[in-house]
Order: structure tokens, then sequence, then C-alpha cells
């Protein structure tokens, strides 16, 4: 066979592997694969102008809720409330990756719970697998639940008590293995005792409770978003954070209690835990700074009894942003605009610095660079390092709250009322 040829062959064939590796990693849930906002991508710019936008979308409603994405779909939530604010219209929709064409959408109408001014009906981000899309609906009478094809199609729709949250609900779903798992935490009230705190886990299939757990109300409802800690024999652990139960393992299988260190977070839990190796971090607060974040090291299999760590009340303590790990960093994004670098091991603070701009989505990590888009709708772009470098600022001209998602070799980024799509270079 001609030499040429073959090498010619080979570059193709490799190519094509390459390119569907990328095309095979997925955005699934908010903050990506398990929750961590760790992307493999390679190639998606430090820089850009509207040039490089390859498309960007109005969407006919307003949402803080973050893209997701599986094989070259991208889904995304909105609402839009009525002229009699009593009312307002939901919105699932399917875009092509490719393109930004609509595929599909479905509209529910809710009556919307109280909230506060900077919550929104779309807080939740979807969940996606490969048969369904997911979606949490709060209202004022009741939660829903809604699992579609993803071919738009409904499959089951599920209702449950509705959440009284002081600011308002925002948790988010997840997928494990056959489950649907949320929460859906209560404050307490002394004028009604009827509404229980649950975390549940749903056949993903049929919508039917696999298992329902009790939990505590609490003085600050939680919306934290729970992930799964593998351990090194393989065991699989749901891990929830709350104020009412602090840092809990549950049994993805049965729903049982594990283990819990119920007194390390002593306010509202908003964040969502973070693994840096076999270290669980996790984070509280109020208003718009943290209150106190907590380092947890699961019990050895066989043992059933946590190791605090460390814990720190500092100024450096975000609320709503949650951090990422990488090597032996963990990266804080601070409502009020801080960043700082820790060692994940010590809580050691290595640098804080303040590059522009407030937070309320939380930071990605692609190759070693920090994303990061502040309030005002600014893409802050960090070198991921032990030495503060800030490498680029990138306007998307409209505030945001969302976190950015990455799939494809393609970053997704969602604004207040957009959806723009940044192909790797």
């Amino acid at each position: 066979m001609n030499r040429t040829f073959t090498r010619a062959v080979v570059t193709v064939v490799v190519i094509g592997l390459f390119a569907c590796a990328a095309m095979a990693e997925n955005w699934p849930r908010f903050r990506g694969p398990n929750g961590q906002g760790i992307s493999s991508a390679k190639g998606i710019p430090v820089n850009w102008s509207e040039d490089d936008v390859a498309w960007k979308i109005e969407l006919a409603g307003k949402g803080h809720s973050s893209p997701v994405i599986w094989d070259d779909k991208v889904f995304i939530t909105f609402a839009k409330t009525n002229e009699d604010e009593k009312t307002a219209k939901c919105t699932l929709m399917a875009v092509r990756a490719s393109d930004g064409g609509t595929l599909w959408q479905k509209d529910y109408t809710v009556e919307p719970p109280g909230m506060n001014s900077l919550n929104n009906s779309a807080a939740s981000t979807p969940a996606v697998d490969a048969d369904a899309v997911y979606a949490i609906w709060y209202a004022a009478d009741r939660t829903v639940v809604t699992a579609l094809d993803h071919q738009g199609e409904q499959k089951w729709t599920k209702e449950f008590a509705p959440a009284r949250i002081t600011h308002g609900p925002g948790t988010s779903p997840i997928v494990h293995k056959d489950t649907v798992v949320f929460t859906l935490e209560q404050e307490d009230d002394e004028n009604d005792q009827n509404l229980q705190s649950c975390w549940y886990a749903l056949d993903r299939r049929s919508g039917e409770i696999r298992w329902r757990l009790e939990r505590t109300n609490s003085t600050h409802g939680s919306s934290s978003t729970p992930c799964v800690y593998r351990s090194a024999g393989g065991e699989e652990r749901l891990i929830f954070t709350s104020r009412a139960h602090g840092i809990t393992a549950v049994d993805p299988d049965s729903g049982t209690v594990v283990w819990e260190e119920a007194s390390v977070l002593p306010a509202r839990v908003v964040s969502s835990p973070v693994l840096a190796g076999d270290v669980i971090v996790s984070l509280c607060g109020r208003g718009g700074s943290g209150v106190q974040l907590a380092a947890v090291r699961p019990p050895a299999e066989g043992a059933s009894q946590a190791r605090v760590l460390y814990t720190f009340k500092e100024r450096i303590v975000p609320n709503v942003p949650t951090p990422v790990a990488m090597d032996k960093w963990l990266f804080l994004f601070h409502d009020g605009g801080l960043v700082t670098c820790l060692e994940s091991e010590t809580g050691n603070v290595v640098w804080s610095e303040k590059p522009g701009g407030k937070f309320f989505g939380s930071p990605v990590l692609i190759e070693d660079r920090l994303y990061c888009i502040t309030t005002k709708g600014q893409v802050v772009v960090l070198r991921a390092a032990g030495k503060y470098e800030r490498l680029a600022v990138n306007d998307l001209g409209e505030p945001s709250q969302a976190t950015p998602a990455v799939a494809g070799g393609r970053m997704f980024l969602r604004t207040v009322s957009h959806l723009l799509c940044i192909a790797s270079e």
C-alpha cells in the first residue's frame, strides 16, 4: 500500500477519533459531569469578539438556569410572567448545538411562589441523559417534576408539595443510574406544620418514588444540588448539603443516611458540594456573603465517622457561587467579586484578588483556565494556578446569573434572556 496513502488514512482515523471523543462529552446537569464544573474540552478561546460567536439566540423569557447538553441538543429553561403577575409561562426548550435552531419547546403555566427579586421561576437547571430531559418547576401550590424524551414528548409528570423557602427555591435535579434525585426543603412556619422537608429519588423511566428521606425543617431552607462521591473501592454515596443536616452521605439505592456531619454548615446552603480529591468541600452563607466553609474527609469503607479537616469563617467564603477544585487547589468566587485560591487539604490561602465584577454564577475549569460570568454578563478568565493571573474579560452585553456549559468542543453561555455558543479555536 502507498505509504503516503496509509499516513493519510491514519490521520483521518485519528482526527475522527478525536472528534468523536469531543462529541462524546456531554454536560448532563448543573455544572456538568457530577456537578464539579470540570471540562475535558480543548481549544476553547480565552478572548473572543462578536465575530467569534458561533450563534446567539434570544429566549422568549428570562431565567437564571444553566444550559445542559446531550450530543447535538442543548436544553434550556426560561419563564415569562404574565401581565397580571399571578401566573408565569415556564418553558423548557431544545435547540441544535450546531446552529442554535429551535427543535421543540414545552410550556407550563404556574403560579409563581414567593421569592426574592433576584430569583426567577426558571432558576432550576434541568438534568439530561440518553433517554430524557428532567426539569423541576416550582409553583405556589405544588412542585412539578417532569420528564420529556429528546423529541419533546412527555414521558411522565409528578407533583409534590410546594417548596416554602424565604428567597424562593432553586435546587436542580440530577440523574444517578436509574433515578432522578432532588431535594425539596421547607422552612419552619409556626402557622403551617404540614410541609415536610424531603429528599427524593424517582424512577427515571416512570417517575415513581424509589425512596423518600424525610429531613428536619430549618429556619433557613437550602437549595443545594447533590453530587456523587466514589470511594477508592468504588462505593458510591450521594452527597447532600443543607443548613439542617450539614454534609450528609446517603446510600443511593436505599435512601438511608450512611454518615453525617450535621453541625458544619450553620447557615443557608445555596452552593453545591465540591470534591477535591477525597475531600468534600461545602459552604453556607446569608445575604451577599458566606458564613462558613467546611472540608470533610469521608470515612474509610466499613467506618461510619467522617473527619472534619477544617472549617473557617472568613470574608473570602462565598454564598451563592460553587467553588471548583484542580490538583491541590480550590478556587472560590465570592458574590462580591473576590476570587481566592486555597490549598484544598489545609484551607491555607494562596492568593486572593478581585478581577472585576460580582458573581452569582459558578466557575468552570477548562484546561488550566477558570471561566466565570459576572452578574453584569462579563466572562472573567483566570489562570487556574497557585499564582494569580487574569487572562481576559469578555463582555456578553447582558446580565447573567448562570454557569457556563461545555460540550462537543463548544462553550454555551446563558445571559438573562439570550443563549450563545463559542466554538473551539
